[in-house]
């Protein structure tokens, strides 16, 4: 019985026309080797998986080579690529970081990279995990890494490059390796599935690439815990039941159901889904990511952002085409906020479900809003005669048709926009309303007066308990109507007390539209002495300089001096 090797180690690329992904950098690297442009350092960084740590051995391997082909590839043929192959080359070292991190250690390797090479023509040191070099580890680094002998090359390796202090990357060539693509991983493991003799579905590889996360040593590993329990016939099924992966046709489906405001369906899939062994933070956080998919999906320009295989994305397009826009924003807004919160949920069932319930309701809203032949007619906004809190529906302009019931209703679906907002239920059975708006005149709750003016003025003062300052102005100015159109006139005392005012006019002035029901009303200031000069008035830091130096030329003189600010 032959010796059993993993396919991670038994399918590592050889050459650099068969490394996954990395187009660009082999390339370069090979152009390197013919033009004979060798640099002295070389910096390998990258997430795990991705070739960093093969690519330097067939870099080491290929410059060694007495008999470089024309492609720049190694001979495997000479004597130093035979060396190499079986494992026994003396021309290159390899020491992990991550346990040799000490100065003691960088200092045998410096005394190391004085012996010149007994064959070939360089001594390459791979260096992995370097990362994980101490501080003076790196420091007695410097002076080899930087001037090294003729004959020697470092390569050094990292997932973490941001952790390398500047002095070492500012002496080396720095590649930046690629999270290897989707469809690369899976057409790589269907040519190890052909050489194995094993039958694989491309969407049961498709999952594997996905869960590798871009790493194809991960996907490698991967696949032979699925060949070990799936035997010589991978199906897609027996890839999600192995690797425990939510199954994407429970979002599809769960997409439909919320989509149409069934939130009975909802919760009986989201109960098999635990039912089934999974975490309810797994579900919504999978839920948001199809929300996102199906969201790229609706262009054909960002649909290249989608890594999964050909056959799911027509399956996305497919309910892109049947999801509005803005119901896809607001469910990828609410899946993420519940997936926020989850952890501090003391109920986290209910925490998904409430989520749930409110995906369904945003899919009522929209879904009502795409027949628009359906919608109110509305040709002119309508004015709120009742402040905000207490706001009825106004005639308005509209022909408005019964509606089937559905499991999940909105009240206020459709909205008429004014100086106060107000919301146009649905009707229970079909209503026309008078098309004459000039009939539909506002009732005035109050009338619009000088005294009534002040009131809802200084109710709205004495709320402003955090800013002392506007409301000292607010209560000691004084309010006059001017004309009958609704204009409201501010005495001030300064430009200062204008511009504190401008923060809270538009709430101000809703204060008052609400009260008095008429959008009619505007605001404006007038300066004008003091109005109470008897009255503590609190004043603003630039203020209180400005009335200083009125009172005292000599501290004016001094201001203007020490060119005294605020502060």
């Amino acid at each position: 019985m032959s010796e059993y090797i993993v396919s991670a180690r038994k399918y590592r690329p050889q050459t650099f026309d068969t490394v996954v992904g990395q187009k660009a950098l082999t390339t370069t690297l090979k152009n390197a080797i013919q033009n004979k442009h060798l640099a002295h350092a070389y910096l390998f960084c990258g997430p795990r998986g991705v070739g960093k740590t093969t690519c330097a051995r067939i870099f080491a391997k290929t410059i060694n080579c007495f008999n470089p082909t024309e492609n720049g590839e190694a001979c495997n043929e000479c004597e130093s690529c035979k060396a190499f192959n079986e494992g026994v080359s003396f021309n290159i070292h390899e020491l992990d970081a991550a346990s040799n991190n000490s100065v003691d250690d960088i200092r045998a390797l410096v005394d190391k990279v004085r012996i010149p090479p007994a064959v070939g023509k360089y001594s390459v040191y791979i260096i992995d995990e370097v990362h994980m070099l101490s501080t003076a580890a790196f420091n007695a680094f410097l002076k080899t890494l930087e001037e090294p002998p003729s004959y020697a090359i470092f390569i050094l390796a990292t997932t973490e490059k941001h952790k390398i202090i500047p002095t070492i990357l500012s002496r080396c060539q720095i590649y930046d390796f690629n999270r290897i693509k989707i469809d690369d991983t899976i057409d790589y493991l269907e040519h190890v599935a052909k050489n194995e003799g094993i039958e694989a579905e491309r969407e049961a590889l498709n999952v594997i690439a996905q869960k590798a996360d871009g790493a194809m040593r991960d996907a490698l590993s991967i696949f032979d815990q699925v060949t070990s329990f799936c035997g010589n016939r991978i199906t897609y099924q027996d890839a999600i039941k192995n690797l425990n992966v939510l199954d994407y046709e429970y979002y599809f489906k769960m997409t439909d159901a919320l989509k149409n405001g069934d939130v009975k369906s909802a919760f009986m899939m989201f109960d098999e889904i635990l039912n089934k062994g999974f975490d309810g933070q797994h579900f919504v956080t999978g839920l948001a990511s199809h929300f996102r998919d199906v969201l790229v999906s609706k262009d054909a320009v960002t649909l290249q952002l989608l890594d999964v295989s050909q056959g799911v994305i027509r399956k996305y397009q497919e309910q892109a085409n049947c999801c509005d826009t803005q119901w896809l924003y607001r469910a990828i807004e609410l899946a993420t906020e519940c997936d926020f919160n989850y952890k501090n949920s003391k109920n986290k069932r209910l925490h998904v479900e409430a989520a749930l319930i409110k995906l369904a309701m945003i899919g009522e809203g929209v879904e009502s809003k795409k027949d628009e032949s359906e919608l109110p007619i509305i040709t002119k906004p309508a004015v709120a005669s009742t402040p905000t809190a207490n706001i009825q529906p106004i005639a308005a302009t509209a022909v408005v048709k019964e509606q089937p019931r559905r499991n999940v209703t909105i009240p206020g679906m459709f909205s008429i926009r004014s100086d106060n907002q107000c919301n146009v239920q649905s009707v229970p059975e079909e209503k026309k309303v008078s098309l004459n708006q000039s009939e539909q005149k506002p009732v005035n709750r109050h009338k619009l007066s000088d005294d009534e003016s002040w009131q809802v003025w200084r109710d709205y003062a004495q709320k402003l308990e955090t800013d002392d300052y506007v409301q000292s102005i607010m209560l000691n100015c004084k309010l006059h109507l001017e004309g009958n159109d609704g204009h409201i006139v501010v005495d001030v005392s300064s430009k200062t007390q204008c511009d504190a005012l401008e923060k809270y006019k538009e709430d101000i002035l809703l204060s008052m539209r609400e009260y008095f029901g008429t959008g009619n009303i505007v605001m404006s200031y007038e300066i004008v002495a003091p109005l109470q000069k008897d009255s503590t008035i609190l004043m603003s830091d630039n203020e209180k300089l400005l009335k200083m130096e009125e009172k005292s030329k000599a501290f004016k003189e001094l201001s203007k001096v020490m060119q005294l600010e605020p502060i």
